[in-house]
């Protein structure tokens, strides 16, 4: 038996528009597309790819997570080249820098939707 990890999803209360965020900021190809349901995909491999589902009550969680909270239950780690000048392309594509930043090489982020997501330096 062969595994491997199709696909990480996202909850949201507007799938379109978060996948043209995350087009836009990892450079990847839209595969399906619905009001409910898209998915993204590298555009040099078919899997694993990003996949947006509808979620009509959607609550993000807090960062860092505090008790009686919404807790985070996952988040997405983006490599990349330049910390500083993607962290200002992420922010103009419509993410905000979170104020908590545990380290000096990684930068915690979130998406127009709420969900956090990590840019790094290699090797962090």
């Amino acid at each position: 038996m062969t595994t491997t990890l199709g696909a990480f999803v996202l909850g949201t209360p507007d799938p379109p528009a978060l996948a043209d965020f995350y087009r836009a900021l990892l450079g990847w190809q839209e595969v399906d597309r619905g009001p409910e349901w898209v998915r993204l995909r590298d555009p040099a491999r078919e899997r694993p790819g990003l996949s947006f589902q509808l979620e009509t009550d959607h609550v993000p969680p807090e960062w860092p997570q505090r008790p009686g909270s919404q807790q985070m239950q996952a988040h997405l780690d983006i490599l990349v080249d330049d910390l500083e000048a993607e962290t200002g392309r992420a922010c103009a594509l419509g993410a905000t820098v979170q104020e908590y930043q545990p380290e000096d090489d990684v930068r915690v982020l979130r998406d127009p939707h709420g969900h956090p997501f990590c840019l790094f330096l290699p090797g962090a």
